[in-house]
C-alpha cells in the first residue's frame, strides 16, 4: 500500500481545511448562541468529536452542552433544549436521521455534514456543508478535525496555532516504537478526552490494533494495569501530577506533546496509517466497516 491511499491524501490536506472551517465558523451562521441548551448527536468519530464540542462550549461559558451517541440520545421535554447539533460525515447514517426526524418540529436542529446531497439534508432546519473535508476513505480523518475546527472557531476560539500545530505534526517522525508497539493507551482531561477516544477509534479501524481511552485522572484507578514494556500511554493536552513517573514504572513508554492537542491528533492518524501498513493492511477499506452504517427496517427495530 502506497502514499496514494486515501487516507494518507486526506489526512495531510489538514491545515488547508482547517483554515476554510475557522473562516465558515467564524462567520455569522445557524450554530447555537451563547446561552442556549443544547445536545450533540454522532455516531462513531463523530461522537467523539460531539464529546470535545460539549466539554469546549461548557468549558467556555456558552451554556449547557450534551454530547450523545445518536442511538442513546435523550431528548425529551424535560431536558428543554433549545437546539440539537448533529455531527455526520455521510449524512446517510441511520441512527442520527432517526434523531433529525424524531425533534423535527419540536426542537431546531443544524447538521454538520460533508454530503449535501443526502436525506440529513431534509431533515434538518439548517446544515453547515463542509464538502471541501469530505472523505473516500472509510476511515475519517479530516472531516472529523474539520468539523470540531469549525465549532473551536465559532466559540471564539483562536484556531492558528492548532493550524500551524498541525503542520509541524505533518512532518514530525513516525518513531518506530510506535509502529511496533503492542498496546496504546489514549488519555484525555476535559474536551481532549473525546480526542483520546478518537484516536483509540482510529487505531483499531486502521490497524486493528488493541487500544483503550480514559479520562486521565481514571487511568490510575485499573487500566494502568495494563502499562508494561512495549506499550504506550498516549496524553492529549495538560498531564496530572505525577502520571508521567506512575506510567515510567510500568516499564511503558509515556509520550506527551506541547501542540495543540487536536494536530497531536494528527500525528496519531499518521501513526494509524504507519501501523496499517506493517501489517499489510488497507486503512481505506478496514474490515467489516463501511463508509455508513445504514441499518434496514427489519434490523434497525
Amino acid at each position: 500500500m502506497g502514499e496514494t491511499s486515501y487516507m494518507a491524501q486526506e489526512l495531510n490536506s489538514q491545515p488547508e481545511t482547517w483554515r476554510e472551517a475557522a473562516r465558515i465558523g467564524a462567520a455569522e451562521g445557524p450554530l447555537p448562541k451563547a446561552g442556549e441548551r443544547v445536545a450533540v448527536v454522532g455516531c462513531g468519530t463523530s461522537w467523539f468529536m460531539a464529546q470535545s464540542y460539549a466539554a469546549l462550549r461548557e468549558g467556555a461559558g456558552q451554556g449547557v452542552t450534551d454530547p450523545f451517541a445518536a442511538s442513546e440520545a435523550f431528548l425529551g421535554a424535560d431536558r428543554a433544549y433549545d437546539a440539537v447539533v448533529a455531527i455526520t460525515r455521510s449524512g446517510t447514517t441511520t441512527e442520527v436521521l432517526r434523531v433529525l426526524d424524531a425533534v423535527k418540529g419540536r426542537i431546531p436542529t443544524v447538521t454538520i455534514l460533508g454530503d449535501p446531497e443526502t436525506p440529513a439534508v431534509e431533515l434538518s432546519d439548517e446544515t453547515l456543508a463542509l464538502p471541501f473535508a469530505d472523505e473516500k476513505s472509510v476511515v475519517q480523518t479530516r472531516f472529523a478535525t474539520t468539523a470540531l475546527t469549525l465549532l473551536r472557531a465559532h466559540l471564539g476560539e483562536d484556531v492558528s496555532r492548532a493550524v500551524s500545530d498541525a503542520q509541524e505534526a505533518l512532518a514530525a517522525p513516525v518513531e518506530q516504537e510506535w509502529v511496533d508497539a503492542e498496546q496504546f493507551s489514549f488519555l484525555g482531561t476535559g474536551w481532549t478526552f473525546g480526542l483520546a477516544n478518537e484516536a483509540a477509534l482510529k487505531m483499531r479501524e486502521a490497524s486493528q490494533s488493541w487500544t483503550e481511552s480514559y479520562p486521565a485522572m481514571e487511568y490510575r484507578h485499573g487500566p494502568i494495569a495494563i502499562a508494561a514494556p512495549g506499550r504506550v500511554t498516549w496524553l492529549f493536552g495538560p498531564a496530572p501530577e505525577g502520571l508521567e513517573d506512575d506510567v515510567a514504572r510500568t516499564g511503558a513508554r509515556f509520550v506527551r506533546h506541547v501542540r495543540d492537542p487536536l494536530a497531536d491528533l494528527v500525528l496519531v492518524q499518521r501513526v494509524a496509517l504507519a501501523r496499517a501498513r506493517a501489517r499489510g493492511l488497507d486503512p481505506d477499506n478496514p474490515r467489516s466497516l463501511t463508509r455508513s452504517v445504514m441499518l434496514d427496517a427489519a434490523a434497525a427495530s
